[in-house]
């Protein structure tokens, strides 16, 4: 069975990545990581993944100033030279350029923290919260040249709690984040492999 070639791209202490590298640790996982990538040199996922025998590369965003472009051609220098077939953004807290989603269109992820389409980018579980909702999840997604709007992969939901606060809804969503992340990547890699 060939597996695709996996660079997660992180920019903290990489919780789902970490879910992500546990999942393909099994040889049939659909994906093998070659790269954990961040844009802030001190993010703790870097750790994490070379502790795994993942190679890790930093590239800091601030140093290319306003110029998003250049930035994502230093990280696609990256992910090229590792052979990369498919991106799963875990917590990649940049807004990516239509450059850079067109190179990787249909070969890139993300897992957002809400049931999408409702509540795209930030404070997700407050505005849930908020609406009254009577739940709220996350969701695994293709990557697109709008924040948060590619086609959903998979979703999954837990109850939102009389007097859940926004920390109390994220902790309790965060597991289920991590179950859900390596089945919508398999899923996600079994996609590309059928459009090869």
């Amino acid at each position: 069975m060939t597996r695709l070639k996996l660079a997660i791209l992180i920019s903290g202490r990489g919780s789902n990545m970490k879910a992500l590298l546990e999942a393909a640790r099994d040889p049939s996982f659909p994906a093998k990581p070659v790269l954990v990538l961040s844009n802030r040199p001190d993010a703790k996922g870097l750790e994490t993944a070379a502790d795994e025998g993942i190679p890790t590369a930093a590239i800091d965003h601030k140093t290319f100033g306003k110029d998003r472009e250049a930035f994502e051609r230093a990280m696609n220098e990256h992910l090229e030279t590792a052979g990369v077939e498919i991106i799963a953004l875990a917590g990649f807290m940049r807004v990516l350029t239509p450059w850079f989603v067109n190179t990787w269109e249909g070969r890139m992820i993300n897992i957002h923290p809400s049931l999408l389409p409702k509540y795209k980018g930030l404070d997700t579980h407050q505005r849930a919260i908020d609406a009254g909702d009577a739940e709220a999840g996350c969701t695994v997604h293709w990557v697109s040249p709008g924040v948060d709007d590619g086609e959903i992969i998979q979703q999954a939901s837990v109850p939102i709690l009389p007097g859940d606060t926004a920390d109390a809804l994220a902790n309790r969503i965060l597991p289920v984040e991590h179950a859900l992340y390596p089945e919508a990547l398999a899923k996600a890699c079994e996609s590309i492999k059928a459009r090869a």
